[in-house]
C-alpha cells in the first residue's frame, strides 16, 4: 500500500483553487478574486481569495489552507483518541460561491486531506469533502444535471460510490432543530483511506474536478432570469438557513475554530446579507412554497 505523499495532496489543492478561480471569474465577467496570504502563530496558513459585488457573484470566496502543529485539541480527539500525541497537517480547499440572482443557487465544495503522525508509528490519515448545491427556487433540470454530474464524477469508483456518498450528504447538510435539508444535496464523505492512498487520493481529486462542471451550467441558464424585491427578501430569508448550518453543524468550520484557526478565512462562507423572519411561512401554491414541497426533500435526481 503506498505511502501517503502529502506534497502531491498539496500541489494538487493549489492547482484546484487556481483553476476553479480562473473559471469563477470569466464567468462573473467583471471581478476578479482578492488573494489574502496569512500565517498562523500554531503553524501553517494558506490563501484566501475572494470575489465580491461582481456581475454575477455577490460574494464568493475560495480558500486553501495547510495547518499543522504538535497536537490536537481534546475536541478534536474526544472521539478519536488514537490522535492524542500525534503531530496534525489538515489542507484543503473550500468554497461557498453566493449569486446575486435568487434563480441562481448558491454553492458550496471541498475537498481536505488530513494526517496525524508519530514516530515510530504509522500516520493516521483520511481524505474527506464534496459539492452541495442550495438553490432558493429549484428547477428539475439543474437537479438532474448536479447529480448526474456527481454520479459520473464517482462511477470509476465503483457503482456503490455515489449512492453511499449522495445519502451521506443528504443526511449531513440536515438541519435538525428546522427539520428541513439545507438543499438538494450531493456528495459528502469523510475518513475516506479503506482504498489505499492511491486510490482514495485519486476519489478525492475526481470530486474535486467535477465541481465547475457541475455548476457552471446551471449558473448560465438561470443567471438573466428576472426578479424582483419578492425573490431577493426570499433569498436572504433561506441564506439565514445556510448560515445557521454553517455555526451550528459543520465540521470545517468547528474544527478551524476549535484548532486555532485564522477566523476570516473560516467565516467567509457567510452570506454578505442575510434575514430572519419571525414564524414565516410560504404562500401556498407559490415558487417559495414549492421549493420546501419538491426540492427540500431528498430524491433521486439522477435516475430522474
Amino acid at each position: 500500500m503506498s505511502a501517503p505523499d502529502k506534497a502531491a495532496v498539496k500541489a494538487y489543492l493549489i492547482d484546484l483553487q487556481d483553476r476553479i478561480c480562473a473559471a469563477l471569474e470569466q464567468a462573473d465577467g467583471r471581478e476578479s478574486f482578492v488573494e489574502d496570504s496569512w500565517q498562523r502563530e500554531q503553524g501553517g496558513g494558506g490563501r484566501s481569495r475572494v470575489i465580491k459585488g461582481g456581475g454575477l457573484i455577490e460574494k464568493g470566496g475560495v480558500n486553501f489552507s495547510h495547518v499543522y502543529g504538535d497536537g490536537l485539541p481534546g475536541s478534536a480527539t474526544a472521539h478519536r483518541p488514537e490522535l492524542a500525541g500525534r503531530r496534525f497537517e489538515a489542507m484543503g480547499v473550500s468554497l461557498v460561491i453566493h449569486p446575486h440572482n435568487p434563480y441562481v443557487p448558491t454553492s458550496h465544495a471541498n475537498v481536505r486531506f488530513f494526517i496525524a503522525e508519530k514516530d515510530g508509528e504509522a500516520p493516521v490519515w483520511w481524505f474527506g469533502g464534496g459539492f452541495d448545491l442550495t438553490p432558493y427556487y429549484g428547477n428539475d433540470e439543474d437537479c438532474v444535471h448536479w447529480h448526474r454530474t456527481a454520479q459520473a464524477a464517482c462511477e470509476p469508483f465503483g457503482e456503490d460510490i455515489y449512492p453511499r456518498f449522495k445519502r451521506w450528504c443528504d443526511d449531513y447538510f440536515y438541519l435538525r432543530h428546522r427539520d428541513e435539508p439545507r438543499g438538494i444535496g450531493g456528495l459528502f464523505f469523510d475518513d475516506l483511506n479503506e482504498p489505499g492512498f492511491d486510490r482514495s487520493f485519486a476519489l478525492m481529486r475526481a470530486i474535486g474536478d467535477a465541481y465547475i462542471p457541475a455548476y457552471l451550467p446551471i449558473v448560465e441558464r438561470r443567471r438573466a432570469t428576472a426578479y424582483g424585491e419578492r425573490q431577493r427578501d426570499f433569498q436572504l430569508h433561506r441564506r439565514g438557513r445556510y448560515v445557521e448550518f454553517n455555526l451550528v453543524y459543520d465540521r470545517g468550520t468547528l474544527f478551524g475554530l476549535q484548532s486555532g484557526g485564522r477566523t476570516e478565512s473560516i467565516l467567509m462562507s457567510l452570506p454578505p446579507e442575510v434575514r430572519w423572519d419571525y414564524n414565516w411561512a410560504p404562500a401556498p401554491g407559490s415558487e417559495e412554497a414549492l421549493l420546501y414541497e419538491r426540492y427540500l426533500k431528498p430524491r433521486e435526481w439522477a435516475q430522474e
